[in-house]
């Protein structure tokens, strides 16, 4: 730790377990490191479909083929959990996906959920995350779909 010297021992642990992760995936410039993920990976919604009329709570069910899935936290080859993207454009891809209520998380390995949404139309698309939270190299995404709900 000799180019930490004359920091706070704690300090310089902190900077050291902030610094950027190497593991084996690709390394983005500025960003996280991200996970390979097999060619043919895709991630898609069985329901509901692009252009349905639904009522709240909606039931959205997530598909997976290629790939596993595994929890957040879990480093495991192949593997990712849902990220589910409403109303909102795809973030950054070298960077943990946000969380909030555009950017929900299913870090448990979840494959569906109940969701209350507003009358109206929405967009709903799929990304799938690695152990960090971060999009695979290249993302799997889904394509968007659009929805009314009455």
């Amino acid at each position: 730790m000799s180019h930490f010297r004359g920091l706070p021992t704690v300090l310089a642990l902190a900077l050291l377990l902030a610094a950027p992760v190497v593991s084996a995936g690709h390394h983005e410039e500025n960003g996280m490191p991200r996970s390979e993920r097999p060619e043919a990976a895709r991630v898609y919604f069985i329901t509901p479909t692009d252009g349905e009329t639904t009522s709240s709570p909606v039931v959205v069910r997530f598909g997976l083929g290629g790939m596993g899935v595994a929890p957040a936290g879990v480093e495991k080859k192949h593997t990712g959990h849902h990220h589910l993207v409403v109303d909102a454009e795809l973030p950054p891809a070298n960077l943990p996906i946000p969380k909030s209520d555009n950017y929900r998380h299913f870090g448990g390995g979840q494959t569906e959920v109940t969701l209350e949404l507003e009358p109206g139309t929405h967009t709903l698309q799929l990304l799938l995350g690695d152990h960090f939270h971060v999009a695979h190299d290249p993302p799997v995404v889904s394509e968007k779909i659009t929805i009314t709900v009455e």
